[in-house]
Formats: C-alpha cells, sequence, structure tokens
C-alpha cells in the first residue's frame, strides 16, 4: 500500500533518499532545433551522485522552511517517490507555481505514484493562489510523456533561471 504525505523539513536527510533509486536509462530526448522540437538520440543514464543528493537535500530543505511543499509517497516506510512546490510565485504576474521536482524510484514507476505527486502539487499551487504550475522539465521522452498526459504544455513565458540551469530541459506549465 503506498501512503502519501507532506515531508517536513526535520525529515529530509541522506536517510530519508538511501531506498530511492533515482536512476533512469535514456534513450531519446526532445531537443529545440532550429525553432522545432525533435527527438534526438541521446543515450546517457542518469542517476545521482552523493553531492547530488546532497544538493537535492539543501533544496528541500530550503523549499519547506520557506513555505512550499516537499510531499512524498512511501511504501513500508520507506520513500519511493516526492515532489516538491516553491512557496514564493514566479512569473510576469506571479502566476506560476514552481514544481521544482517530482522523482519516482525507478522500482516503483509505472503505478500511478507520480500521477498522485503531482496531483497534490496543483493543490498546493491552487491554495497558494497560482494560476499554473511551472515545470523546468526533463527532456527525456519518457518524462515528457509523462508531463503530457498529466495536461502539461510549452511555457508561454520561459523563466531564465530554469533555462540558464538546465539548457536542454523543456519548460512547460499546467494550468490550474
Amino acid at each position: 500500500m503506498i501512503f502519501y504525505r507532506k515531508i517536513e523539513e526535520t525529515e529530509i536527510t541522506r536517510d530519508l533518499f538511501r531506498p530511492f533509486r533515482r536512476r533512469q536509462v535514456v534513450t531519446d530526448c526532445w531537443r529545440r532545433v532550429d525553432g522545432r522540437w525533435t527527438i534526438q538520440p541521446d543515450p546517457f543514464v542518469d542517476d545521482w551522485s552523493e553531492a547530488d543528493y546532497a544538493v537535492l537535500i539543501r533544496c528541500l530543505k530550503n523549499t519547506a522552511a520557506t513555505g512550499g511543499l516537499v510531499y512524498g509517497a512511501f511504501v513500508d516506510g520507506e520513500l519511493k517517490g516526492f515532489v516538491s512546490v516553491e512557496g514564493p510565485l514566479t512569473g510576469s504576474r506571479a502566476q506560476y507555481a514552481d514544481l521544482s521536482s517530482i522523482h519516482v524510484s525507478e522500482d516503483m514507476r509505472g503505478q500511478g505514484i507520480g500521477r498522485e505527486l503531482f496531483a497534490a502539487a496543483k493543490r498546493f499551487a491552487r491554495e497558494q493562489h497560482a494560476e499554473k504550475l511551472y515545470i523546468s522539465a526533463h527532456s527525456a521522452v519518457e518524462s515528457q510523456a509523462f508531463y503530457r498526459a498529466m495536461g502539461c504544455t510549452e511555457a508561454e513565458e520561459y523563466q531564465t533561471e530554469h533555462v540558464e540551469r538546465e539548457p536542454y530541459d523543456c519548460q512547460l506549465e499546467c494550468a490550474l
């Protein structure tokens, strides 16, 4: 049975993520070429190093401390998925709630966890009076298929900090 709940700042430690497997084998990615989106081969394995976990933990603690949401999916007490939404709204009209991360452990993908986490992010964003979620999303074909299934479209207004940090990400939004 999968149990969903808010994750408190004090819980966000390396131990929380020990049972979590980030690993994603990527074959093809969406790329913007000459102003058009196309699928390009770009094989790699996406996984987190200890340094990546340290950055993740620092970021999620900050999210929790600044009024954002960190929400998880647990199986037998072990973290198997999580989503984070930043507290401050962004965009030219403060229309966006920034969905800063959403990940499901490799061993639990395809079981509806991502869909439930995304729904929790949308609920939180509505409570913050956002009009849309903003997502700087992994460009892997499988990741993009998930976001499209959730109703995401290309962002009308790109957030510069996201584009500069992850130039190969797809900048998306989801109306609430």
